[in-house]
């Protein structure tokens, strides 16, 4: 998926814009947003495809950050 098309859905750019402050969980996203955790789920997955976030594992936890890369 292009970065155009995944910028399209107002709730990606919304994860977009918390995670300009610096790396989250899923479940810091969850609490912020009004989204369950298997829709966020879902769009982390899309802007990771679309190459806009990274995931960093740590343990259990997954930290996900924007991709500093063009």
């Amino acid at each position: 998926m292009a970065a155009y098309a995944a910028l399209a859905e107002p709730s990606r750019r919304r994860i977009l814009d918390l995670l300009r402050d610096g790396e989250r969980s899923v479940n810091e996203l969850v609490a912020r947003l009004d989204l369950s955790q298997p829709g966020v789920s879902k769009h982390l997955k899309v802007l990771r495809e679309a190459g806009l976030v990274q995931v960093r594992p740590e343990g259990k936890r997954r930290w996900y950050g924007l991709r500093a890369e063009p």
